[in-house]
């Protein structure tokens, strides 16, 4: 996993394209929840999508990886590695609240 820093993100809107800014997704117990995208946004040659619940707006954000199905249509995976979600989570509050980051 290659550490990214903010003058690496560059946006994206493949997302939006393809579904718009409500995406619904199905959680472990097959119901449907809708999901508004916060931002989109690529690293290198990764995409990242930042999503938050309808139901729950000042709740935790969820971050995923987009990916590429066979035919093509964007899609969302969870990212399993623990150094590789808090590299994105911390640029994501980077892109959010930049004036509360103390540089070194």
């Amino acid at each position: 996993m290659s550490y990214y820093q903010l003058r690496d993100v560059v946006y994206s809107n493949r997302l939006v394209e393809a579904f718009g800014n409500d995406i619904e997704l199905t959680d472990d117990q097959g119901h449907a929840i809708v999901y508004r995208l916060l931002k989109e946004f690529q690293l290198g040659a990764q995409g990242y999508a930042v999503l938050q619940s309808d139901a729950d707006p000042h709740g935790e954000v969820e971050i995923f990886r987009i990916s590429t199905s066979a035919e093509g249509t964007p899609e969302l995976e969870t990212i399993e590695d623990d150094d590789e979600w808090e590299n994105i989570s911390e640029l994501y509050d980077e892109l959010t609240l930049p004036d509360a980051i103390d540089e070194p």
